[in-house]
């Protein structure tokens, strides 16, 4: 049976270049173009390799090998993260949780190290020294060491804010959430990211939060939209915002605060 690949990056030219390459190693080969597209196709067929690239819009690399590690945790298979920067050390592959990278650079010379690597993982034989791959040291380029940082500081501010947080897409779809967030509407990552925002609360709000989200985005002097939602464990107060970059607007910000946290002790 021929084993199944999947390739995710934002730039088209490099999911055919290295396509080409892996269905000449006799994979078959799946393609996607963003973080959304590739874990819509992790959801939809079995997959024995993937190829990812760590820096893309809206769902990076990182939250897809995240969302990969935890919808296969029964179905370990190699992950290559892929990027036009370089990685320095093990520790920043562990950060990722990728098993390899491969840094890009020009695509002649790319070809051959890639081959070569696909050559060992089919005969089982790479080793601790293949674990990072520099394609070239013809250019210079920006550590991937400092975007993970940055992309770290960023998480950690998503994360430690008191609010419950999710980033819906243009399309309704949630691309990000905080931890606090998933435990407020008792959730998994991998459940919900790529999902319809609708998934976040229970069937009796779902009108009233298509609403909020029409709101806000028809009226743009309509800074936020606000309502109230009981679970059984908690009570939350729901703020749906527009979220613009540059006076776009790109999708929506929805905030979640348990109203329990404001309550006087009996």
């Amino acid at each position: 049976m021929q084993k199944q690949a999947l390739v995710i990056d934002n730039d088209f030219f490099f999911v055919e270049f290295l396509s080409d390459i892996l269905e000449k190693k006799g994979y078959v080969v799946s393609k996607a173009y963003d973080g959304k597209g590739g874990i819509t196709r992790l959801r939809e067929a079995s997959v024995d390799l993937l190829f990812v690239d760590i820096i893309m819009p809206k769902i990076d690399g990182k939250q897809v090998i995240q969302f990969t590690r935890k919808q296969f945790a029964k179905h370990r298979f190699p992950i290559v993260a892929i990027s036009g920067s370089m990685i320095y050390g093990n520790e920043d592959i562990q950060k990722i949780d990728a098993d390899y990278y491969i840094a890009k650079g020009p695509i002649e010379t790319m070809a051959d190290h890639i081959s070569r690597f696909l050559d060992k993982i089919e005969k089982q034989t790479l080793s601790a020294s293949d674990e990072i791959i520099e394609t070239t040291r013809l250019f210079p380029r920006q550590s991937a060491a400092e975007l993970i940082e940055t992309m770290e500081f960023q998480e950690g501010i998503f994360d430690s804010i008191g609010f419950g947080l999710f980033v819906i897409d243009r399309d309704a779809q949630i691309i990000r959430t905080n931890d606090l967030g998933l435990s407020m509407i008792n959730k998994s990552m991998e459940a919900i990211l790529n999902s319809h925002v609708t998934t976040l609360l229970p069937e009796s709000k779902k009108t009233e939060l298509i609403t909020a989200l029409k709101l806000v985005a028809r009226n743009r002097n309509r800074k936020s939209v606000s309502f109230e939602v009981d679970t059984d464990d908690l009570h939350l107060r729901v703020i749906v915002s527009i979220h613009r970059i540059e006076q776009e607007a790109i999708g929506w910000i929805i905030a979640m605060e348990d109203m329990h946290q404001w309550e006087e002790p009996v």
